[in-house]
């Protein structure tokens, strides 16, 4: 077992001796269908405290060959599952159960503030690579500084393919927000890690962020995105369900429909399902529909559960601040879009121009795009609407917007509410009274 090649079970084994355990392990059967295809390339992009690390651990322990740890998925939930591979054929859940070597790297722990993304990449292949030398003594490394041809050279004379786990992918662009320069070199460097090299047989990077995007393009196309706007088939698995919630609620005792007031409110679509020969269509008379999963965030469901206590715990692991920082742009009116949503509005946005990352924003859209990434906004992708999920999530904003400079956004929101009811009811009068308001204030921003 090595630090970085071939990490063993023991990080998931220790998520599942925990108090509180939900079982997620039916994701393995989706990624089992697609290894070794052109769709083994996946980019899970969810917030911060929705699991994303134990998924990665997971991932890690049910296919390091070295672990090999039956033991630890024969009685969850995978063994009780299957997928149809290509040809129909029938992918029994231990077909790939410690089937291949596993690289599983945590991004964060190579970005340094005096540290250039060159000197991190460059520090992070010698790690892995002395992994290698331990792991395959016997094979003559071309190139000792280089992991790409490292894969290469093992691959050749052992025919071993690897499954590849990153964690926390993203760290270069959330971390090094202005370094477009060294976040391209990284992209490139992921790009010709992993594109169109047989030895690769998966692989699985996790991320707050979508991977990013340069105009039109990526470096990585070949990834299929799996996050919170269209998390297609891994939506079960992108936080906790409503059904596990509830079960975790009867179990300790806790008040359901409380829990749901203040965790709840992210939902999310799967793909539609096949209907071979119609068949669902002439028996039921309608096309297959998209499932629709409301999701929680699930470590404050785990700290409410275990505490009894159902309040805030969102700035335990993030400062509102961070949530400050964007919505005080004010790009094409965000600030008004920011009272509506605070009172329970809906909006519709445009999600195409965002550009994956925290600095390129064009208007409006593109930041409350990011929001919905970062879990700040629930988002519907069927009218394209964002809303503020739940009331751990309004306490946020509510932090965010005590400034003074907000007094007035929240004061033209109020006029506008009113000049509209105005409006419908024909009253001239008020119509003529919130209109100057209006006007006044314009006068005093001048």
């Amino acid at each position: 077992m090595g630090q970085y090649l071939n990490p063993g079970s023991q990080r998931y084994q220790m998520t599942v001796n925990s108090k509180i355990f939900v079982d997620k392990t039916e994701m393995i059967c989706y990624l089992n269908s697609i290894i070794n295809t052109q769709q083994r390339f996946v980019s899970v992009s969810r917030p911060r405290r929705f699991g994303k690390s134990i998924a990665a651990d997971m991932v890690c322990a049910y296919y390091d060959r070295e672990a090999n740890d039956r033991e630890l998925f024969e009685k969850r939930m995978l063994s009780k599952c299957s997928q149809t591979g290509a040809e129909s054929e029938e992918i029994i859940w231990d077909k790939y159960l410690g089937k291949f070597d596993v690289i599983r790297i945590v991004m964060t722990k190579f970005v340094k503030k005096n540290v250039t993304v060159r000197e991190a990449l460059e520090k992070m292949q010698r790690l892995v690579i002395r992994d290698y030398k331990k792991a395959y003594p016997d094979v003559a490394l071309f190139d000792e500084n280089d992991l790409i041809q490292t894969l290469d050279d093992v691959y050749a004379e052992n025919d071993r393919q690897v499954v590849v786990v990153i964690d926390e992918w993203d760290a270069f662009f959330r971390e090094r927000k202005d370094d477009k320069e060294g976040q391209k070199e990284y992209l490139d460097f992921l790009r010709d890690l992993l594109k169109d090299n047989a030895h690769v047989a998966l692989a699985y990077m996790t991320g707050i962020l979508p991977i990013k995007k340069y105009g039109k393009h990526s470096a990585l196309n070949m990834f299929t995105e799996y996050s919170m706007m269209f998390p297609r088939e891994l939506a079960p698995y992108t936080g906790f369900t409503e059904k596990e919630v509830m079960d975790l609620a009867y179990e300790y005792d806790r008040d359901f429909e409380k829990m749901k007031a203040w965790y709840d409110g992210y939902v999310v679509s799967g793909i539609i399902p096949p209907d071979p020969e119609h068949k669902e269509q002439k028996l039921t008379g309608r096309t297959p529909q998209s499932v629709k999963y409301a999701l929680y965030s699930p470590l404050s469901v785990v700290e409410a559960t275990t505490t009894g206590k159902i309040i805030d715990y969102w700035n335990k692991t993030e400062t509102f601040e961070a949530l400050a920082e964007f919505i005080n742009m004010n790009l094409d009116g965000l600030k008004d879009a920011v009272a509506l949503l605070m009172d329970g509005g809906r909006l519709k946005v445009d999600t195409s121009t965002y550009q994956n990352d925290m600095t390129t924003f064009t208007g409006r859209d593109d930041v409350l795009s990011l929001l919905i990434h970062l879990g700040y906004l629930g988002f519907d992708d069927e009218k394209s609407e964002v809303f503020i999920p739940n009331r751990e999530i309004m306490d946020e904003f509510k932090s965010s917007t005590k400034d003074a400079e907000w007094v007035d956004a929240f004061a033209s929101f109020r006029t506008s509410l009113e000049l509209v009811k105005a409006t419908w009811a024909e009253d001239g009068d008020k119509v003529a009274e919130f209109l100057e308001k209006a006007h006044n204030r314009a006068d005093n921003k001048m």
